[in-house]
């Protein structure tokens, strides 16, 4: 793709015109992970003592200047022992200020660089507030991972530069993995609700009641909270935006690949997939039982290294037209905190009703590069939970068709015809994206009938610099680090326009989580999601509208849709 004048060779004037409309100045971009602290910057919080519920807290100077990080803060009880998939408790107090210098401990999950405990339910606080007290807006974010990896310190989720835009930036842990996700009929019984299985959206949860209480003392507005996450993240804030036991605790949502129309067979096994909670009821049991445990005593008595499996379970009961199968472990519609799925949700406009700000990524869900057909067709499928499958040969198109759309899927090879492997490539990629597209635009149609609130939707298009440039292009969680301004890591080679990038992203996200319209002086114009344009925003290559798919692809996918079971 070329890139268009504004996003080439003389990106430093409208990049000042944004940063002086936003009342900062040139480098509030971090170009990567070494950018410095100021000695003489203003760092209000930096070494003083804030107030929590818990005891006292100081934080340390952030990347960009003027910013103070608190990390480690814990928002909660240990979940080890007889806290094991229990709600989360209120964290213990402590005498004394706390240096929250360092980042706390992560989830247990599968990983051999990360430190882990079931003393993970800490979160990380970047401000660039004076003083206690500003009601700065805030942005609590959700680490994606397929509910069985990720964590809130991971350096690509640094909050200096929205913070140095005005935000309050709030990242944390949530439980993952059976650990997090477990249902069975004991844990069930123990519960006052009558339902388990839903550990890790408890935790969420009880975060942004954790920020509710406390970020005012960091120089947030606790009701001026937007929720956001990437991947099983934005399915944790598509999960949030429907619980009653979150409404109340943000007003905008930002869902980061996906969200998707109901009946998007393609919602079944991403990382918005949901489980319903009698097959959970039959899975738990079957997975204690191959931990040699058929009580809750025994499975709670077991080291949390015994949990760690969730990335390679997959739940093989859903059908999803392909061979794609959802991760095992994953949100349960448990009629408590989620009490129905998407479909019967938005019929009953039950939602909460919050600001909207979702997309998808040209190069994910299947769809590659064209630099990377020959990789793909000399490298096997990748057989994990939530992987999509890639379709490069003309074999692999016609069948994947064929078993997807069934009795349309003549009619869907007409519309997307190949005769050679690399049409086919060419043909899988555009119904890839046709089909990301159409359904966050016809989810789009469902959400605003029960909220009403703007909605804005994207299409995320650049493909970063460095080694998996060619393989994987925009993949699947390429926007973050440019939606953050926090290019990392620094050796990855960005350039002038990557950094153009970063500040347009970060300042559209600043402006929407400060007040609902990502728009502002000196960028693009997005315009609001309307159900009667079957547009999107692109942003990346270039900033503008574009349509979702052709007229006749368009009606296509809506009848497609309308045949299938919705979720």
């Amino acid at each position: 793709m070329t890139v268009p004048d504004s996003h080439a060779a003389h990106p430093t004037d409208p990049v000042l015109r944004r940063r002086a409309f936003l009342g900062l100045t040139a480098g509030v971009v971090l170009a990567d992970a070494a950018a410095t602290q100021p000695a003489s910057a203003a760092q209000q919080f930096a070494g003083k003592p804030v107030r929590t519920q818990s005891g006292l807290v100081a934080g340390v100077p952030a990347a960009a200047s003027g910013v103070t990080v608190f990390k480690g803060i814990p928002y909660a009880a240990s979940t080890a022992g007889k806290n094991r998939w229990r709600p989360p408790r209120p964290a213990p107090s402590w005498t004394g200020v706390r240096t929250a210098d360092a980042f706390g401990d992560s989830p247990p999950q599968a990983s051999s660089t990360l430190t882990m405990s079931e003393d993970c339910l800490n979160l990380n606080i970047w401000t660039g507030a004076r003083r206690s007290g500003e009601r700065r807006p805030v942005y609590v974010w959700i680490y994606g991972g397929g509910f069985s990896g990720g964590t809130g310190s991971d350096p690509a989720f640094d909050g200096s530069v929205l913070a140095a835009k005005g935000v309050v930036v709030v990242t944390f842990n949530y439980r993952l993995g059976a650990l997090g996700f477990l249902a069975t009929p004991e844990l069930s019984a123990e519960s006052r609700q009558g339902v388990s299985g839903n550990y890790g959206l408890l935790d969420q949860i009880a975060a942004l009641k954790w920020v509710r209480r406390n970020i005012a003392e960091f120089g947030g507005d606790p009701h001026q909270v937007t929720v956001g996450g990437q991947s099983a993240g934005a399915g944790s804030t598509n999960m949030l935006s429907m619980s009653p036991l979150a409404t109340g605790l943000f007003r905008r949502s930002v869902a980061e690949s996906q969200v998707r129309c109901p009946s998007d067979p393609e919602l079944r096994y991403l990382g918005v997939s949901l489980r319903k909670m009698d097959a959970a009821l039959q899975q738990g049991p079957v997975y204690a039982a191959a931990k040699g445990a058929t009580t809750l005593t025994q499975l709670r008595a077991l080291p949390w290294q015994d949990f760690t499996d969730g990335a390679s379970l997959k739940d093989e009961s859903v059908d999803t037209k392909s061979v794609a199968k959802p991760p095992l472990f994953r949100p349960v519609v448990d009629g408590w905190i989620l009490p129905a799925g998407y479909r019967a949700t938005y019929d009953a406009r039950a939602q909460n009703d919050v600001w909207y700000l979702a997309g998808n990524n040209l190069d994910e869900s299947g769809a590659v590069p064209e630099t990377a057909f020959e990789y793909w067709r000399r490298t096997p499928y990748p057989d994990r939970p939530g992987a999509p499958p890639v379709h490069v040969t003309l074999d692999d198109h016609v069948g994947a068709a064929r078993r997807k759309f069934g009795t349309m899927a003549d009619e869907f090879l007409r519309l997307y015809p190949a005769s050679t492997d690399d049409e086919a490539a060419l043909a899988s990629n555009d119904a890839i994206r046709d089909n990301s597209r159409v359904s966050t635009y016809l989810w789009g149609t469902e959400w605003t009938k029960g909220a009403d609130r703007p909605v804005y939707t994207y299409f995320w298009t650049h493909r970063p610099p460095g080694p998996d440039h060619d393989i994987r292009g925009a993949y699947h969680g390429s926007e973050i680090v440019y939606f953050f301004g926090n290019l990392h890591p620094s050796t990855q080679g960005w350039t002038a326009q990557d950094r153009e990038i970063a500040d347009t992203m970060s300042s559209y996200l600043a402006n929407y989580i400060t007040t609902g319209d990502p728009n502002g002086r000196g960028l693009p114009r997005w315009p609001a999601y309307s159900p009667g344009s079957p547009t999107v925003m692109e942003v990346g290559e270039r900033c503008g509208p574009m349509r979702v798919a052709s007229p006749e692809k368009l009606a296509f996918w809506k009848r497609y849709f309308g045949t299938q079971e919705a979720w």
